[in-house]
């Protein structure tokens, strides 16, 4: 009799505890990955770009999205000390001020022991004289960056080229579509999506240049020399990998008119929201959306979320026929 109570017992604390590791599970997976945005200082238009880049990221359903706002240019930066390691990812919004030297080491320790970056737009001007910053974004722009900070990095003949030429970093023509032709197509950020696809009238930033070690060259778009451009292959998205750290680079994006038109674009927005999830976990579990762009023709989203279009008018509203076709590879 005893044998059977105690057996019994024992049944349940075993169910009791399955039950319990089994909802403890599935309460952390339901949980959704936090993530830090830094702005505040920019020489973009921080005020509109921040919480159109929360609603992006948000609109996944798998982020929530802390704003972090630093004090103005020239204020008092001493009190900027985020916990980074709250974070799954962190995305920048930022050129301006110095961080004090305790956050710029956290950020640090933060991405070599794998924490996530997303590097957004006009993020990749900042802190040109901070070397391991340098490393963490590949890429600069601005800020006197010349051949001491690194190589210009191009698309030519199918391949990579580090081209150590001397000269400034970072400018653009004017704004415009573009193609933007993805190099690796077996990455998680990129698989699924074409090949090719036009983007929204946009800043193409052409002659950017750093460290661009450990570097994986996601897309390209070609900088015609009749928009101002360089006449190369000019990165627009890609990788560095920075300790166990993963970082996700996009130069799209640029925030100047209200509503921003590069913003709006679904490329834009998915190569976004996919970097930011690939970054956090290193996977993409996201589906290539059905109002993806094509070569021909840009597609947008009004409000930044995905909707489909219910009618030919609203299709309509949310695509526009390409202006030119793909630029020669």
């Amino acid at each position: 009799m005893k044998y059977n109570m105690l057996r019994a017992i024992l049944i349940l604390i075993t169910v009791f505890l399955i039950l319990f590791m089994t909802t403890h599970v599935v309460r952390a997976d339901a949980l959704p990955l936090k993530a830090l945005l830094i702005t505040g200082q920019n020489n973009h238009n921080w005020q509109l770009s921040h919480p159109i880049l929360k609603t992006i990221i948000e609109d996944t359903g798998m982020f929530q999205v802390d704003i972090a706002i630093t004090a103005p240019e020239g204020g008092d930066m001493s009190t900027f000390t985020p916990v980074f390691t709250d974070y799954s990812v962190i995305i920048l919004d930022y050129t301006g001020d110095p961080w004090p030297d305790t956050t710029r080491q956290a950020f640090l320790d933060y991405v070599r022991g794998g924490g996530g970056v997303v590097v957004y737009h006009a993020a990749d001007n900042a802190f040109p004289d901070w070397p391991e910053f340098n490393k963490i974004i590949g890429l600069g722009g601005w800020g006197d960056r010349n051949e001491k900070h690194g190589p210009y990095v191009f698309w030519r003949n199918g391949e990579l080229v580090r081209d150590m030429r001397p000269g400034p970093g970072g400018a653009h023509g004017k704004q415009h579509q573009y193609v933007v032709t993805h190099r690796v197509t077996d990455h998680p950020i990129a698989n699924g999506l074409p090949e090719a696809w036009l983007h929204e009238k946009d800043e193409l930033y052409h002659h950017l240049r750093g460290p661009a070690e450990n570097m994986t060259l996601l897309a390209t778009a070609w900088s015609a020399p009749e928009t101002g451009g360089s006449g190369e292959h000019e990165p627009v998205l890609f990788t560095i990998a920075y300790g166990e750290g993963r970082v996700f680079h996009t130069v799209l994006g640029h925030a100047g008119d209200d509503p921003p038109p590069a913003m709006r674009c679904v490329g834009f927005i998915v190569t976004l929201q996919r970097g930011a999830e690939w970054a956090a976990t290193g996977k993409v579990t996201q589906p290539v959306p059905n109002d993806f762009p094509t070569a021909e023709r840009v597609r947008l989203r009004p409000d930044f979320k995905q909707k489909e279009p219910k009618t030919p008018q609203e299709e309509q509203a949310c695509s526009r026929a390409s202006v030119k076709g793909p630029a020669p590879d």
